[in-house]
């Protein structure tokens, strides 16, 4: 069964909360990240990517990094930019994003639940970006961005949350510079709190969403911290790691396209008379870019023309949770037979394009940026994630991309 632990989170002083918050670390470079933050000192990318405040010649993994991440996050808690509520609090984020909304429980998960697999994961994780992460998490002794996680949705969790949504105030409410609002709401009543907990101690299983390398660097941070300490209890803030959990069905999961540097020395007849062992091909006839509609369909923009292709039967297995995602179809069918890309983690012939892009971007990566060929996705949906974690089995690398992101720095978790 799951557990949830309240927490005293360090949170932006209300009149700063639009500014301190930030996009996740991983989703932009070292370069987009110093003009996101140009004018903005309170911005959690200086803490987050702490390597826009040194000068760019210092590598992004450098122990200054990870030092100057430390000094800016405690010299924002000195400024009062951030204040530390004094009792074990839950706390309600809600996002809302064309139209669709998220409500999200913000508190702290265990490390051992991660350990003991109750909280179910679905991708590998890359030694490097771990460690990355597990020198932020140690230098400044705090979970600085929440992981994402997903659970069967009950009704009766949703009705205390929702109840305390129409009869509080908010604490924070904003709307990005992407155009998604973001509101919070602080549950401070010790009864409430105690039911959600409750609650969530008969939910079976948490999975993660999105946030698998920042998990597993907070978890490897706990077991250190245990080797270091070794008369703990595990009551230790470092025993947890911030998340926010969100029920499955508010989820929204866009597609995540390829493209590819070039067609592996063949000639465009022969890489399309390949395609036709394993797909049906034909011309798209309509306007603008092809986005699939359906499983098992993808697009395929290759010189100045798009494809549609359509998984011919027999070329996947339907009862396999993991064979059946198009993603693997994909990869098996076309990246590394015909493209020859065989761990597309740290291949640079290909690169991932997320679908809050839109498939234009396809068309420029491949018409002005050195890609010769782009595939359109139709997206992975919440049930497949949670069909392959419950198989104890791992999508391929790129499979999901979540739309709206949670923001860093709105809540804190510090190990002590």
């Amino acid at each position: 069964m799951a557990v949830l632990k309240p927490f005293k989170a360090y949170r932006p002083a209300p009149e700063l909360a639009s500014k301190v918050a930030a996009l996740p670390y991983d989703v932009m470079n070292s370069d987009e990240a110093r003009q996101m933050v140009a004018g903005n000192p309170y911005s959690f990318l200086h803490v987050d990517k702490a390597e826009i405040d040194l000068d760019p010649s210092v590598d992004i993994h450098d122990v200054q990094v990870y030092e100057k991440a430390r000094d800016n996050l405690y010299g924002m808690i000195n400024d009062k930019i951030f204040i530390n509520d004094q009792q074990d609090s839950l706390y309600i984020y809600k996002q809302i994003m064309n139209g669709r909304t998220q409500v999200g429980l913000v508190g702290t998960t265990s490390i051992d639940d991660y350990l003991n697999n109750i909280i179910k994961k679905h991708e590998f994780t890359r030694a490097d970006k771990e460690l990355d992460r597990i020198n932020h998490v140690d230098y400044t002794n705090a979970n600085t961005g929440p992981i994402f996680l997903t659970y069967r949705k009950r009704e009766d969790i949703s009705q205390l949350i929702n109840s305390w949504m129409e009869n509080k105030d908010p604490i924070y409410d904003f709307v990005s510079d992407d155009g998604i609002t973001h509101t919070v709401w602080h549950i401070d009543d010790r009864g409430i709190v105690d039911e959600l907990v409750a609650k969530f101690s008969g939910v079976d299983y948490l999975y993660i969403a999105d946030g698998h390398h920042r998990a597993a660097s907070a978890v490897k941070v706990g077991l250190k911290r245990r080797e270091q300490f070794p008369d703990y209890d595990g009551t230790e803030e470092f025993n947890y790691f911030l998340a926010v959990l969100f029920p499955d069905e508010d989820l929204y999961i866009m597609d995540y396209n390829r493209v590819v540097r070039d067609l592996n020395e063949y000639s465009t007849a022969e890489f399309i008379e390949l395609l036709k062992q394993s797909f049906e091909v034909k011309e798209f006839e309509g306007e603008g870019q092809f986005k699939p509609a359906e499983k098992h369909t993808f697009g395929m923009y290759l010189d100045d023309k798009w494809y549609i292709l359509k998984a011919k039967d027999g070329t996947f297995d339907e009862a396999s949770p993991v064979d059946r995602l198009d993603v693997s179809i994909l990869q098996k069918n076309v990246l590394t037979p015909l493209l020859g890309i065989q761990d597309p983690r740290v291949d640079d012939r290909i690169d991932f394009v997320g679908g809050i892009r839109g498939l234009a971007e396809l068309e420029d990566r491949v018409d002005e940026g050195g890609m010769r060929v782009a595939f359109s996705m139709y997206p992975t949906s919440i049930s497949d994630l949670m069909a392959i974690a419950d198989a104890g089995e791992v999508m391929p690398p790129k499979s999901t991309w979540f739309e709206p992101k949670l923001r860093s720095g709105l809540f804190i978790h510090t190990l002590e």
